[in-house]
């Protein structure tokens, strides 16, 4: 099968698409004919190797998975013998390493149906991202009606996810953008839209009960400035390349862990996990017209490089989704 691999570390130069085989199903696993894939922050973290602490887990001189991309979408073609609630033929999306590919196999506990109203292309685009939404606001952030929710990065992957949901669980939501983005965060459903090149939203005299962070580029202090006196921040900036670096983003997330223990904020780290059970949910909001996913533009499998390098270079606002 034809499969975007990698073999070392570096600029998306490093990455090729050729054969490789076609991946085995253990017995609580599924088989997925991938028809549709999506760029994460992570495909080029784990590309570029970078951080360059991560290369701990990651593989030291080159990557343990060899195959890039996590989010996909297509139609199962296989299940395992202990996999029940799938069969051949379901139309299904979720996350698993590889998914950069013509097939993927995946764990039946991070794979569910997907909406009936979505285009593969659009069904790849809501994993990673509406997953880290979904977790950073409802179960970190504790998002409820009437509270009032800031999200920095508001037009990225992530963050037009995250306006969205952040609506329906009936907050008030101002979104943080550049000037090109107003109009689309506005169109998510955002109540107020800060314009990051006119206006500081830390100084701005507004305060939030909920921070969402998904850029990193602003410090703690800048941040809890923006909090009520027992606000939450929750933190999960992916930042962009700017050449590699030996945490990255990963100095702002300790330094949040550290001071947590001695302010009235909740500083909380966002570490998103698959889920059925969200997938689950994501779907009930997808069909029930709460939540949509936004695609900024479409590749081909043989493209990805290109598509890559568009979004680590952070041009790329919503999603950008791989035709396979």
């Amino acid at each position: 099968m034809k499969a975007i691999v990698q073999d070392r570390y570096g600029s998306p130069d490093v990455l090729e698409c050729g054969e490789v085989e076609k991946p085995t199903i253990g017995d609580h696993e599924v088989l997925v004919r991938v028809h549709a894939a999506a760029v994460n922050a992570r495909d080029w973290h784990l590309m570029r190797g970078d951080p360059y602490v991560a290369r701990l887990a990651l593989g030291l001189g080159r990557p343990k998975v060899r195959i890039r991309g996590t989010d996909f979408a297509g139609r199962v073609e296989a299940v395992g013998k202990d996999v029940h609630r799938l069969r051949p033929g379901d139309d299904v999306f979720g996350e698993a390493d590889g998914a950069f590919a013509e097939y993927v196999s995946a764990s039946q506990e991070v794979v569910e149906r997907m909406p009936t109203n979505l285009t593969y292309e659009q069904a790849a685009a809501l994993p990673l991202a509406g997953n880290t939404a979904l977790m950073g606001l409802r179960d970190l952030g504790r998002v409820g009606p009437g509270q009032q929710v800031l999200i920095n990065g508001a037009s990225g992957g992530v963050g037009t996810f995250a306006v969205q949901i952040a609506k329906a669980l009936g907050a008030d939501v101002t979104g943080v953008c550049s000037t090109r983005n107003v109009d689309l965060v506005r169109w998510l459903g955002a109540d107020h839209v800060i314009d990051y090149t006119q206006e500081d939203f830390t100084t701005g005299g507004r305060r939030y009960d909920v921070v969402l962070d998904l850029v990193g580029n602003r410090s703690l202090a800048d941040c809890r400035r923006a909090l009520t006196p027992t606000g939450t921040l929750v933190l999960s900036g992916g930042g962009v390349f700017e050449g590699g670096s030996l945490i990255g983003p990963m100095g702002l997330i300790i330094k949040g862990q550290t001071l947590s223990r001695f302010v009235g904020h909740r500083l909380l780290v966002l570490t998103a996990t698959p889920s059925k059970q969200n997938l689950a949910t994501l779907r009930e909001w997808v069909e029930a017209g709460k939540v949509a996913p936004v695609l900024d533009r479409t590749y081909p499998l043989a493209e990805i490089p290109d598509a890559i390098r568009y979004v680590e270079g952070e041009h790329a606002r919503a999603k950008v989704a791989i035709t396979v």
